[in-house]
Formats: C-alpha cells, structure tokens, sequence
C-alpha cells in the first residue's frame, strides 16, 4: 500500500517548500517515471532529487528513507487473500516499481513476513523498471497479454489509480478501482470472487 501525501510531508520535513511541483498522485516530474522504466539507476534518481528540490546537501539515506515513506506495508490478510486467489484464478502482480522500493519492500517482507518475495502470491510478477514499461502505457499491458497469453476479457484489473484503469479498460480488461475507503479484502470478498470459510 501507498501513501503520497505521507511522502510529500516527509520532503517537507526535510525543508523542501517545493514538492507539490514536482511529486504528487495525479502527475510528477519525468525523474519518477524515468525510474520506474529503469532508464536510471538509483544515483541518478538520488541525484535528481536534489537538483529537483535544490538540497545539494541532502546524503543517500535521507532520500531513500523519504522515499520509501510512500510505502505503508501490507495487511497480513493480504497475503492470505492471494493465497486463495492463487488457488482460484490465475493471478498477477503488475506494478510500477524502482530499485530502491523494490530493495525496501523485500527487506520488510523478509523481516515482517519471513517471507523472500511477493512472488510466491502470484502466476508471475511484473516490475515495471525490469521490463523498462509502466503504467498506463498501453505497451506494459500489451507485454503482460502476450507474455501471460491472457483473455482480456475474462481478466479484472484493480490498481489505486484511475489513469491506469482507463488504459485497462479502454483495452477490454474489466476493472476495479481501489480506493482509500476500499481493501482487498472488502472487495475480494464482497464481489463474490472468493468465499469466506
């Protein structure tokens, strides 16, 4: 799960006044999407950070630490919920990532969940800075269709963002919305999509 306006707080904090200009839900500067397609590596993205909020002062770990603040972890329940789903349906991880998130969300697994990955919960992962696509580009769907060999009509699609769902639904996938009010678990459960024992 993620936070944004937590992630803008804490550039806040560290005397950024400028970062609703530059980092927000509904758009950002090209250094985010940038690392998300893997096109930079994570000095360059630290390194655009502190052109982007002029803090040439600003150490590696502040930034990292800032920015993985966009994480919030994962209700256990989660992962019970995909578990079942795995056993049900085909199922797949598809995100826009970057290294220095990736190497943090793996850390809190291993360390909260004993767990080595999210790939054991799914068919297959896609990250998008390893596949160097993303969302809401048609292209990362396209990738995902042909690799998967999936219906798009017989597939749902859920994500945080509505600018991703257009591009799904636009393209046939039937989709969901998950919003702040909504979880996994509401939804998976009062769709019908799983039973509860």
């Amino acid at each position: 799960m993620i936070d944004f306006l937590k992630t803008q707080h804490s550039f806040t904090e560290l005397g950024i006044d400028n970062v609703e200009t530059f980092f927000g839900h509904a758009g950002h500067d090209p250094l985010f999407s940038e690392f998300e397609k893997g096109n930079i590596d994570s000095a360059a993205f630290r390194d655009g950070i502190r052109r982007l909020t002029n803090k040439t002062n600003l150490t590696d770990q502040q930034i990292d630490d800032t920015w993985n603040s966009l994480l919030i972890g994962v209700p256990p329940v989660n992962h019970q919920i995909l578990l079942e789903a795995k056993k049900k349906y085909r199922t797949f991880l598809l995100s826009n990532i970057n290294e220095i998130h990736l190497n943090y969300i793996t850390d809190y697994l291993q360390q909260t969940y004993q767990i080595d990955s999210n790939d054991g919960f799914f068919e297959k992962v896609y990250y998008s800075h390893l596949i160097r696509l993303r969302k809401p580009n048609r292209e990362i769907f396209e990738h995902v269709i042909n690799d998967s060999d999936l219906n798009v009509s017989e597939t749902l699609f859920i994500d945080d963002s509505p600018q991703h769902l257009k591009t799904a639904a636009e393209m046939g996938f039937q989709t969901h919305l998950m919003t702040r009010d909504d979880s996994l678990e509401k939804f998976m459960y009062g769709s019908g999509l799983l039973n509860r024992a």
